[in-house]
C-alpha cells in the first residue's frame, strides 16, 4: 500500500445532490430554501450568536471583570537558568539586562522579575527591575548581589 493508491472504502463517499439545476432534479424553483423569508433571499448570512430576534445569550448575562491598563507585566526568570548559563560560561561577572537579551532570555522592552526557583552557587551581582524575597536571599547567601533597577 502507498500514498498513491490509497481510496476510501466502497459506498463510503457520494455525490451531493446539485442544487438549483432546474425542475426536473426535484432541487429546483426555491433550491431547498422555502419560500420567502430572510434566509432565502440572496446574500444572507447569519450573525454568530444570533437568535431569531431574541436577545443573545452573550447579551443576556451580566459583565464582569476588568482589565487594569495600569498593569505591568514582568518576563520572570529562575535561579536556577541563571546558574546553568553560568556553568555553560553563556554569562561571566556581572549579570544586567544587556546580559540577558544577549543570551535570549528577554526582549529589549520586557521588565525582568528573578525568581527563586533552584539555587546559585556562584557569586554574581544581578540587576533586574524586581526580585522575589527568596531569590534575594539565596543571591545574598551566594555572596552576590540583587541590585533594584
Amino acid at each position: 500500500m502507498n500514498l498513491n493508491n490509497i481510496k476510501p472504502a466502497a459506498g463510503s463517499t457520494f455525490n451531493s445532490k446539485r442544487i438549483g439545476r432546474g425542475q426536473g432534479t426535484g432541487k429546483g424553483g426555491t433550491s431547498t430554501k422555502g419560500h420567502k423569508g430572510q434566509k432565502a433571499r440572496a446574500g444572507y448570512s447569519q450573525k454568530i450568536g444570533f437568535e431569531g430576534g431574541q436577545m443573545p445569550l452573550q447579551r443576556r448575562l451580566p459583565k464582569f471583570g476588568f482589565k487594569n491598563v495600569n498593569r505591568k507585566e514582568f518576563r520572570g526568570i529562575n535561579l536556577d537558568t541563571i546558574q546553568t548559563l553560568i556553568e555553560n560560561k553563556s554569562i561571566t561577572g556581572e549579570i544586567t539586562r544587556e546580559v540577558l537579551i544577549e543570551n535570549g532570555l528577554i526582549t529589549k522592552n520586557e521588565l525582568v522579575k528573578i525568581m527563586g526557583r533552584g539555587e546559585l552557587k556562584s557569586a554574581v551581582s544581578i540587576s533586574a527591575d524586581k526580585f522575589t524575597k527568596s531569590a534575594e536571599e539565596l543571591i545574598s547567601k551566594a555572596g552576590g548581589k540583587a541590585i533594584t533597577l
